[in-house]
């Protein structure tokens, strides 16, 4: 029985990893579709982020179910607890993609990116895709040495998310206020991307260690996220 028991243990293991693996795919898709106005790869983005809320909707009944029969304690209770707010977390990822691949859709047939933006929103866009497929590494050996370093990665995002901003500031701005709407949010989704992968990996530390830093989020932060 307990040998089944830490067979389904692992299966959370494996279905948060292969949604990783779904939401650095939609990331990747979307910005695709954004920089190339590419309207049949953003409705894919669009259609299929299904997936990924099914499996979270899947793990969280699994979940639900192994804390009724089992009543885990201890690490066995951690995992199963923490995945399920490890699958909140990935599943947010895969609706910010889906955002991304909406303002593509919504620009099309035109580029929502101007050219002078393009090198910024690749780059951004290789990050997520990065980071998120680390965090997907993280999990899956429970590396905990390797999840402490993750916020480091995100500062890439941060910095570009910046360097973006500050673009949109300048005085020599020539793109008028809809692209500038759409960059700001675009480089918006971005960054809480990258934060929610840091948010994956403080979990996969505390399932280690048992010990727990929370994230500080903005108020600002706090009710975007609620309010989707």
């Amino acid at each position: 029985m307990r040998d089944a028991f830490h067979e389904d243990l692992d299966s959370l293991s494996d279905q948060l990893v292969e949604m990783t693996r779904l939401a650095a795919s939609a990331m990747a898709r979307a910005t695709t579709a954004l920089l190339d106005a590419d309207i049949t790869l953003a409705e894919s983005v669009i259609e299929n982020d299904v997936r990924i809320d099914d499996m979270r909707e899947q793990l969280d009944i699994k979940a639900i179910d192994l804390l009724a029969r089992q009543q885990p304690v201890a690490t066995d209770l951690r995992i199963v607890v923490t995945a399920m707010r490890m699958s909140a977390d990935i599943e947010r990822m895969g609706d910010l993609a889906r955002h991304v691949a909406k303002i593509a859709r919504l620009r099309f047939p035109h580029s929502a990116v101007p050219a002078d933006l393009r090198a910024t929103i690749l780059q951004m866009g290789q990050v997520a895709e990065r980071i998120v497929t680390k965090a997907g590494s993280v999990i899956a050996a429970k590396d905990a040495e390797a999840a402490m370093t993750m916020e480091r990665d995100d500062d890439a995002m941060d910095d570009l998310h910046r360097e973006l901003y500050e673009h949109l500031q300048d005085e020599k701005w020539q793109h008028g206020t809809e692209t500038a709407v759409d960059m700001t949010l675009v480089g918006r989704y971005y960054e809480r991307f990258g934060d929610h992968a840091v948010s994956v990996a403080r979990r996969v530390v505390f399932l280690v260690t048992g010990e727990w830093e929370p994230e500080q989020l903005t108020d600002h932060e706090e009710r975007e996220d609620s309010a989707h």
